[in-house]
């Protein structure tokens, strides 16, 4: 996603505070990344353990907080991929 201009650093902070809840979530891994050529652009990669979970997190106290916060700093232009996890090392993988 694209920040307004500086403001990367106050989403970032945003987007990574209050994150305890999202493991009872389902959340099996949440990552807010620096782009490192893009001052004003940030990446965001989740895993869940489906996209049902995702979507029930989106209604959880601190995740609506942060999405009402994040969004007047942010340009709107976003780019979003799904992928599913198929091996690694960290996560569990459902067969």
């Amino acid at each position: 996603m694209r920040t307004r201009p500086g403001k990367r650093a106050e989403v970032i902070a945003l987007l990574s505070g209050s994150l305890e809840d999202l493991p009872a979530a389902g959340c099996l891994s949440y990552v807010v990344s620096e782009c490192a050529d893009d001052e004003d652009r940030i990446w965001v990669t989740e895993v869940w353990e489906s996209a049902e979970h995702h979507s029930a997190s989106l209604q959880l106290p601190a995740t609506r907080a942060a999405i009402t916060a994040v969004m007047p700093l942010l340009t709107g232009e976003f780019t979003r991929q799904e992928t599913r996890v198929t091996g690694g090392v960290g996560l569990p993988v459902n067969r």
